[in-house]
């Protein structure tokens, strides 16, 4: 595994991250996600992200990693760096969504039980939610650090504006964000566009999810959407209406790239993230441990041709 310094920190986060947004909650084996967390493990991986509402239902995949921990991989803790995050609804009522004080904290000391750990070594606020403000939320990130809770304070998915007005705040209080994290891809650049240069101005890391597209950037939905897959899932995220025949010819095309250069689509798909060195860390799902261990070769990958980039741009450009 490489490793890459987190923006201005001391920090080193591994190219790629474990994370657990999917298939460790307790509707999937237990079994299989403790597999896939182990051969995480052995492979280098020591970035674990979580979220208080990942599951599905929401807090179990916190639950499950928390069983790992004791079971497994206890005497390893000053070894990981363990995220977790709040701020997308997490229980019925007014206090268990947004962005407010009263969520964040409340849902941190939960996330903490539910694992097990005496502190996370980041907490995030999960999403800027339109309502609260960007002065409150930042104040209890900075008090969560304060107590001893987390280590660093982070934030996920701000609009560029919110995003420099947290790392404004943050960095006046002498607990700066360590952090950024955005959701990019080949198919979807839009981070890279408006986040990543304000991350890289004010120091911080910035690490990428759904670099796949959630499954788009491989070679699973070039004939039909298959029956066990995130988009035939009901409870998944990612829908039977965004498998667009736009992207599938996209992938179609983006994958003859790939093979060219020796690689699956997969891989070259979080290669290509890697490729900009404002990124620290690259989240990559799994349902097995193969899928894993096949996405880890992407760490092998060939170095771009500007021809190869000019290329990957003109294809995904259609569909964005």
């Amino acid at each position: 595994m490489k490793y890459r310094k987190c923006g201005e920190s001391g920090v080193f986060l591994p190219e790629i991250s474990l994370g657990m947004w999917h298939n460790f909650g307790d509707r999937d084996d237990a079994a299989v996600a403790r597999d896939m967390i182990l051969a995480a493990w052995d492979n280098g991986i020591c970035h674990f992200d979580l979220a208080n509402n990942y599951g599905p239902s929401p807090g179990s995949a916190e639950e499950t990693f928390g069983r790992v921990l004791k079971s497994d991989l206890a005497s390893h803790r000053d070894e990981m760096f363990v995220s977790s995050k709040a701020g997308h609804e997490m229980w019925p009522g007014v206090y268990g969504d947004g962005s407010s004080r009263k969520n964040l904290i409340a849902s941190c000391n939960a996330s903490l039980r539910r694992t097990g750990l005496e502190y996370f070594d980041v907490f995030y606020s999960h999403r800027y939610d339109g309502v609260t403000p960007v002065e409150e939320t930042m104040q209890a990130l900075i008090d969560i650090v304060r107590s001893g809770k987390a280590l660093y304070a982070g934030i996920s998915k701000y609009p560029p504006r919110e995003q420099q007005i947290a790392c404004d705040i943050l960095r006046e209080a002498r607990v700066p964000c360590l952090v950024g994290q955005y959701r990019a891809s080949i198919f979807d650049t839009d981070a890279i566009r408006g986040n990543f240069p304000v991350a890289a101005a004010n120091g911080s890391g910035i690490v990428c999810f759904s670099p796949l597209a959630q499954g788009l950037l491989t070679d699973k939905y070039l004939n039909g959407i298959p029956a066990h897959s995130r988009a035939a899932n009901p409870d998944g995220y990612l829908k039977r209406s965004d498998v667009t025949p736009g992207k599938v010819e996209a992938a179609r095309r983006l994958g003859e790239i790939a093979a060219r250069r020796g690689e699956s689509l997969a891989s070259m798909s979080i290669a290509w993230l890697l490729a900009d060195k404002r990124v620290t860390s690259v989240i990559i799902g799994a349902s097995s441990v193969n899928q894993l261990l096949s996405n880890l070769k992407s760490l092998e990958s060939p170095a771009f041709t500007p021809d190869e980039l000019k290329e990957i741009d003109a294809i995904a450009a259609q569909i964005r």
